[in-house]
């Protein structure tokens, strides 16, 4: 490892002198199930805060959805300076009760084989402990430091609802800050700049149905639905008007981000992208179905509007008079600048720390990120793989987890040392 400063070198040793009161916090968080849906954070918010009480770090409960509170604190340093934001979410992805598959329990936080196992752990209970001891440490230096650290824990995330950070955009100005820190699954090999932007669609197509044995009675709306998927692929094709920026840094971390997301995602991060998530229809084998029920996930790139699509969808639309679309949800892409000084310092101290040189990269999935990137503040993520997310044994290995512990203190530390020109 690099030689520190002799500031940031104390506050490593901090982090080592607690390895085990850190991984111990981080496995009973996973311990404590906050699955969204239904999104009852309660016996999750209450492990963070009886860690800030026992701390004596301020923080105060935001919580119009009792059941989905918001853990918010900030502190100001010894001068004025800039507004640094951690955020974390704290509900994570349902399990299937009868999926057998897990090593260890979902809900049971188990540390075993150099990891901790369960849901949340890389999505993302990792990054928001890194946060919460961002918050911790800098507090005890905090007559370092210029400007303000906020702590931003939130619920709600996983289902882009309304009671979570979205609810703290709109009626809390206080959080938005100058830049935010986020530990989100990245990969040590990555730093993301910006994310795709969801467009969900439904489509409903109708017919007037018959016995399937007379289907010159009737057009099949299944049919139909399976034609009307194939010809959707046409939004692929809308080519992007990325800013010079994005695209020189995506042009020289397409190796980064196969590595971080799996080979072809450097592929896909400039492209439209098509998924049918869900197709409902049919009654019975011997019944010609009168109606289909489609929703589609459209993820668009840096550089692609919604109108954009919505156009060439509604001409797709003209040759299937049977079919009618709404929109269910909608977030547009959003980025910030891929060579902010956070991002130096985060890859200064990712090397430093690790040996790692992260790129900074357009994420594939949404973050509550975006929200700070629609108000013109720049946000960035850096966590750990996203190893079992969505899926069977979820986990973190602990050193991944103490090095991105090590790098969100450190780089925290670094941008509200520095004076503020």
């Amino acid at each position: 490892m690099a030689k520190m400063s002799v500031e940031k070198q104390r506050l490593l040793d901090w982090i080592e002198e607690d390895r085990s009161q850190l991984i111990q916090f981080f496995s009973d968080f996973v311990a404590a199930a906050s699955p969204n849906p239904p999104g009852d954070t309660t016996v999750a918010v209450k492990h963070i805060t009886d860690f800030l009480d026992r701390e004596q770090l301020p923080y105060h409960l935001i919580d119009p959805q009792p059941s989905m509170a918001n853990v918010v604190g900030t502190f100001e340093g010894a001068t004025p300076g800039r507004h640094l934001v951690l955020n974390g979410h704290i509900d994570c992805f349902p399990v299937d009760q009868n999926d057998d598959r897990w090593t260890h329990g979902p809900w049971s936080g188990e540390v075993a084989d150099g990891k901790v196992w369960g849901r949340g752990s890389s999505d993302m209970k990792c990054g928001t402990t890194a946060s919460i001891f961002t918050f911790r440490y800098l507090h005890r230096y905090r007559e370092n430091l210029n400007g303000r650290l906020t702590l931003t824990c939130v619920s709600d995330e996983e289902t882009f609802g309304p009671w979570g950070a979205r609810y703290l955009h709109e009626h809390h100005p206080e959080v938005y800050g100058d830049c935010c820190l986020n530990g989100e699954p990245s990969s040590p090999y990555t730093i993301r700049f910006g994310e795709k932007g969801p467009l969900w669609l439904e489509f409903d197509i109708y017919t007037k149905g018959a016995h399937g044995a007379y289907t010159h009675h009737s057009e099949s709306a299944s049919k139909i639905a399976a034609a009307l998927i194939k010809d959707l692929e046409v939004v692929t094709k809308i080519e992007p008007n990325m800013p010079d920026n994005v695209c020189s840094a995506l042009d020289q971390a397409r190796e980064e981000m196969d590595r971080a997301m799996g080979l072809g995602a450097a592929d896909i991060v400039p492209r439209v992208t098509l998924n049918v998530g869900l197709v409902q229809g049919g009654l019975k084998v011997n019944m010609v179905p009168d109606h289909v029920h489609i929703e589609a996930d459209i993820r668009l790139p840096v550089g692609v509007e919604k109108e954009q699509v919505i156009t060439v969808v509604e001409q797709v639309l003209k040759d299937y008079p049977q079919a009618k679309m709404s929109e269910i949800n909608f977030s547009p892409p959003s980025w910030c600048e891929p060579n902010h000084e956070m991002v130096e310092h985060l890859q200064k101290n990712a090397n430093a720390l690790g040996g790692y040189e992260p790129a900074p990269i357009v994420s594939l999935g949404g973050t509550d990120t975006r929200l700070w990137r629609y108000r013109n503040v720049p946000a960035y993520v850096y966590g750990p793989p996203p190893t079992g997310m969505g899926s069977y044994d979820e986990c973190v290995e602990i050193e991944t987890f103490l090095h991105v512990v090590r790098c969100h203190v450190l780089s925290a530390y670094d941008y509200l040392s520095r004076v503020s020109s």
